[in-house]
């Protein structure tokens, strides 16, 4: 029989196929690539105010944390680059925030009408969507993004463009789209006293408006396709809503319960501290706005400095929370803290199974999550006890607070970044790239291994816990 022929492809290469091209490392490296192209673009003297080479070691850092949409940075956004270095780095946080594979496939559909089975793998490891789903979500995740973005941006300028002029168009494109990115930088240094939105921590256009793009963008795709579907197109077309899938309903009671405890931590703890110069309704909105930029975004309406440890220490946690799923925000993901809460619940009751609405979780999902939230902390506590070795005048806890922020990519500084040491900016580089790309995904770029079934069931071992 002839071999290698049409009959019988040839094992060796569909092997290397395999090796080669999984789509979790597939998109790892593209964030890789991005990365380094934005690193080199930055570094170039055109990119910056002053006209002269940017340090090579604060481009990278720079192009990390827009990259991974966090907001971390060594240097003043708005005084250090140019226009078109500020440029560069809103096209990083549009492609850190989506995905180089997601224009990439959107390009290819716009082009060739259709995708292949293996864009469509890539499209659903991007996305989190289901196989069936995924040109209408690409769709949706490209054009619903624009759209906020410029409704975001049009908001801004009714009140930037009145203060400022026209020189107020530019940052509120700027922000609007950092902002529902989850990204964290802004460009308005040049407003009097302004540190991020500290300038505008009572005014509800501004704040809520950020605050909404923020909530939107971490929400998830997925999420907003199935409200779209369920909720929003029925509306229009005058037919019956349908219920939201399990996913979304999980991802939006979670989210909300976050929002509503991180809004009444930040109003009870900083009433009159550093909101202490405002009104009971501007500290209400600055609480809100605070609630929902400290689980993934990297804005500022108060001093962070000057917060209580308390509320340092809870936004650490928030911080590590995130967002949701396929959304453009870090952290664990508020899903897997549902599961484990879920199981913890369960575990005190005497039952055998994690429930939440109705619903059990597989016990694989509850290893995933286990071992998601168990690898964000390995990663966040090794961090932040490196940097604070190398770095013992910073308060250990302002430290945390550093490294907890490149984790869940929020971007929320306590002063730290531009004080640290060169190995110290680095390990936050590797923090905030396997907070965006996850610390599953991170893994298994490395250490990709195909599944070998189990052999035999083995015997059950019995030990005690607790």
């Amino acid at each position: 029989m002839r071999t290698g022929g049409l009959f019988m492809p040839k094992p060796a290469k569909t092997k290397g196929q395999r090796k080669v091209t999984p789509p979790v490392r597939l998109i790892v490296g593209s964030f890789v690539l991005v990365i380094l192209l934005g690193t080199a673009l930055l570094t170039m003297p055109f990119s910056a105010a002053s006209g002269t080479f940017t340090n090579p070691l604060d481009a990278l850092f720079t192009a990390t944390s827009a990259t991974c949409v966090t907001g971390l940075s060594v240097v003043d956004t708005t005084a250090h680059w140019s226009v078109f270095g500020q440029g560069v780095l809103l096209v990083l946080i549009q492609i850190g925030g989506l995905g180089l594979s997601t224009f990439a496939i959107g390009f290819s559909l716009l082009v060739h009408k259709r995708l292949g089975i293996r864009e469509l793998v890539l499209a659903r490891e991007a996305s989190g969507g289901d196989m069936q789903e995924i040109v209408p979500l690409l769709k949706l995740m490209l054009g619903f993004t624009f759209l906020c973005e410029a409704l975001g941006a049009g908001l801004l300028m009714l009140r930037l463009v009145p203060a400022y002029g026209t020189r107020g168009i530019w940052p509120s494109v700027f922000v609007a789209v950092s902002a529902y990115c989850n990204a964290g930088f802004d460009i308005l240094g040049f407003v009097p006293g302004n540190a991020s939105l500290s300038a505008f921590a009572g005014d509800p256009l501004v704040s809520l408006t950020v605050s909404a793009l923020i909530a939107t963008g971490g929400l998830g795709f997925v999420v907003v396709q199935d409200i779209y579907r369920c909720k929003l197109a029925p509306a229009f077309r005058r037919k019956d809503r349908e219920r939201l899938n399990f996913h979304t309903q999980v991802c939006l009671r979670g989210t909300l319960i976050l929002l509503g405890a991180g809004t009444l931590m930040f109003f009870i703890c900083e009433y009159n501290n550093t909101m202490g110069h405002l009104n009971f309704f501007e500290k209400l909105v600055a609480s809100v706005f605070q609630s929902t930029n400290t689980r993934t975004a990297g804005f500022a309406s108060v001093d962070i400095q000057g917060m209580k440890d308390f509320t340092k220490a809870a936004s650490v946690g928030l911080m590590f929370i995130g967002g949701c799923p396929g959304s453009t925000a870090g952290g664990v993901k508020v899903t897997t803290m549902v599961v484990l809460f879920a199981t913890l619940l369960c575990t005190i009751r005497g039952r055998d199974e994690a429930v939440v609405l109705g619903r059990r979780f597989a016990t694989g999902v509850v290893f995933k999550a286990m071992t998601v939230v168990a690898c964000g902390m390995a990663v966040t506590l090794i961090d932040a006890g490196i940097i604070g070795a190398l770095n013992p005048q910073i308060p250990f806890l302002d430290v945390l607070y550093e490294c907890a922020s490149a984790f869940g990519t929020a971007g929320l500084s306590a002063s730290v970044t531009p004080r640290l040491d060169v190995i110290s900016r680095l390990l936050l580089c590797v923090t905030m790239f396997i907070g965006r790309v996850g610390p599953l995904s991170f893994g298994l770029s490395i250490l990709m291994r195909a599944k070998k079934p189990n052999g035999s069931i083995l015997p059950e071992g019995r030990m005690l816990i607790g």
